[in-house]
């Protein structure tokens, strides 16, 4: 197994890397990495129930991905550049060929992330897991110049909110994933009903995606006031932890078209909107709060990196202790 995360290691090195795997610490040098007055974030995240989709699908080759995915985008939102990327991998008897493709994703997500995969942990627990289970988290360290920080203090009304595309459901919402397509009763080796060419497993592995490179280029080219990673809580949850208590960010459901695998899901688990989007991201990964007169020059710049962005609402005056996200026009626009 070490033999085999040898390569895939060193494949993701990256400026201010020091040393090689094997020590029982990893070392970066900030200042070889060109930072003068850096400020440190960490992160650390799972992949959830995903994993369980992934063993019974028997598809290994993207939650790796989702791992790297589900820190560095929480880094990238306060400016902060990825720098480094531990995992721990843990199940009951090591399948070497299934943990290796687990970390060649790993090592994937580390190299569109410009980070390096700087070590980690196998852990064999006998008795802990069932035959075929394991379980994964990661940890990151990035760092952001002080001057630089984004912190959604400077969020103003009349704001424009960006929504940037998901690739799916991401790694949130899967228990309730699962639950319906149990209810289905499709098998994940089964045709997916809303995706052409794709068996139910391989839809819904579709792995995270990583914003890092994208959104760094944004942060140089404009002002970026805040930005918000959709995970867990979906856009209603997470939106309102980066915008100050008079805020309200009001998005039209209008502006973006619900992707297939969301249609799906709110269909066949009966789902109203306000559920919808309170579990999942609804297609929208990221978000990013920008000045009205910036905002197409910065639409312009995530285009030519790659990413399918919509202006997707505003900031307005907060009334009362009204919540501070709120979608309309969704029961209009969003299939039932």
């Amino acid at each position: 197994m070490v033999d085999a995360i040898g390569p895939l290691a060193r494949s993701t090195a990256r400026p201010g890397h020091l040393g090689g795997l094997g020590g029982f610490a990893g070392l970066f040098d900030l200042a070889a990495a060109g930072f003068k007055d850096p400020l440190l974030l960490a992160t650390t995240d799972g992949v959830g129930t995903k994993l369980k989709v992934a063993v019974e699908a028997g598809i290994h080759d993207k939650v790796g991905i989702d791992l790297v995915a589900m820190c560095v985008n929480d880094l990238i939102v306060q400016g902060a550049e990825p720098l480094l990327f531990l995992d721990y991998f843990a199940t009951g008897k090591l399948d070497v060929t299934a943990a290796s493709t687990v970390i060649a994703g790993i090592a994937e997500g580390c190299r569109q992330a410009g980070c390096v995969l700087l070590g980690g942990e196998t852990a064999e627990m006998p008795g802990m897991y069932q035959r075929g289970d394991y379980d994964l988290a990661g940890f990151s360290v990035g760092a952001v110049e002080r001057d630089r920080l984004i912190d959604g203090s400077a969020v103003a009304v009349g704001d424009v909110i960006l929504g940037l595309a998901s690739s799916g459901v991401h790694s949130n919402g899967f228990s309730l994933v699962r639950l319906i397509v149990e209810r289905s009763g499709l098998k994940y080796s089964a045709r997916a009903p809303f995706s052409a060419g794709q068996t139910l497993g391989e839809a819904l592995l579709a792995p995270t995606r990583i914003y890092v490179r994208s959104c760094l280029a944004a942060i140089r080219a404009g002002t970026v006031k805040a930005m918000a990673h959709i995970t867990g809580g979906g856009l209603l949850d997470n939106i309102p932890r980066v915008l100050p208590a008079g805020a309200v960010a009001e998005l039209d459901a209008g502006t973006w078209q619900l992707p297939p695998v969301f249609v799906w899901l709110k269909s066949k688990g009966d789902l109203i909107p306000h559920e919808l989007a309170r579990t999942f991201n609804c297609g929208i990964g990221m978000i990013m709060v920008v000045p009205a007169e910036e905002a197409s020059a910065i639409q312009r710049v995530l285009g030519e990196a790659g990413e399918i962005v919509h202006p997707i609402g505003r900031i307005r005056a907060r009334q009362g202790d009204e919540p501070q996200c709120r979608i309309v026009n969704a029961d209009r626009v969003w299939p039932g």
